[in-house]
């Protein structure tokens, strides 16, 4: 009975495995990377996105009291006002951390804004945002998804009250989309108030010094489940 011979895979095996004995040190480096690059790539790439989703599955789990979204008009960096804000709300000695997001782009004049919406859809869906502090393009984005939460829910009575009669409440019709032919419904529409105007703050007024100076607006989002804490934030946003 003749010997089965060896598949052409095993062949083109032994026969790198021989190559390989016989090149020097850096010689074997190059050879296994012409060869084997795509195979070395598509190895890395499992590796890095298995490790990504187990990050973001480990950070999913720790306990977080606030989770929030800033998108300026400027390229000006707010991290050092919200490290303060930060160590003043975790002075109670509450478990949670505090969680700002200070890189999640989002205009509307850029190409690619479609992908940016799609990154705050999926944050939000993963109720990784507490609230936004944002300007026009964003605060629009989220009326349309609905997602902001009407303000008198959001916060307590006696914080509405300063705040409407400060006149920061701003009035809005969120849930307004364009069907496949580009039509609004205005009967879809649903009134309320949904956003804070930062105008004239001591926050609007160190991180807002665009030229076209657009307004800044804090809007806490429908779905979050740390609604006391959100209010300490929208308080320090409005001295």
């Amino acid at each position: 009975m003749k010997n089965k011979e060896p598949s052409v895979f095993l062949q083109e095996v032994r026969r790198d495995l021989y190559t390989f004995k016989r090149l020097s040190g850096k010689k074997k480096i190059g050879f296994i990377w012409d060869y084997y690059k795509w195979y070395i790539l598509a190895f890395l790439f499992a590796v890095v996105t298995v490790c990504t989703f187990a990050h973001m599955l480990w950070e999913g789990q720790k306990p977080c009291r606030l989770r929030v979204c800033v998108v300026l008009n400027t390229e000006d960096n707010c991290k050092a006002w919200f490290d303060r804000f930060t160590e003043a709300l975790t002075s109670d000695g509450r478990p949670g951390a505090v969680d700002v997001n200070l890189d999640q782009p989002f205009d509307y004049d850029n190409q690619y804004y479609y992908v940016q919406e799609m990154e705050v859809m999926t944050t939000i869906s993963s109720l990784r945002m507490d609230v936004a502090v944002c300007g026009p393009d964003l605060y629009s984005y989220l009326l349309a998804l609905n997602a902001c939460m009407p303000l008198e829910k959001g916060m307590s009575k006696e914080l509405f009250s300063i705040l409407e009669d400060e006149g920061r409440l701003v009035y809005d019709t969120a849930n307004l989309t364009a069907d496949k032919d580009g039509y609004v419904d205005p009967a879809d529409g649903i009134e309320g108030y949904y956003a804070v105007n930062l105008e004239g703050t001591e926050f609007e007024q160190e991180y807002n010094q665009s030229e076209n100076r657009e307004p800044l607006y804090g809007v806490i989002i429908a779905n979050t489940e740390h609604l006391e804490d959100c209010e300490a934030l929208v308080r320090k946003l409005t001295e």
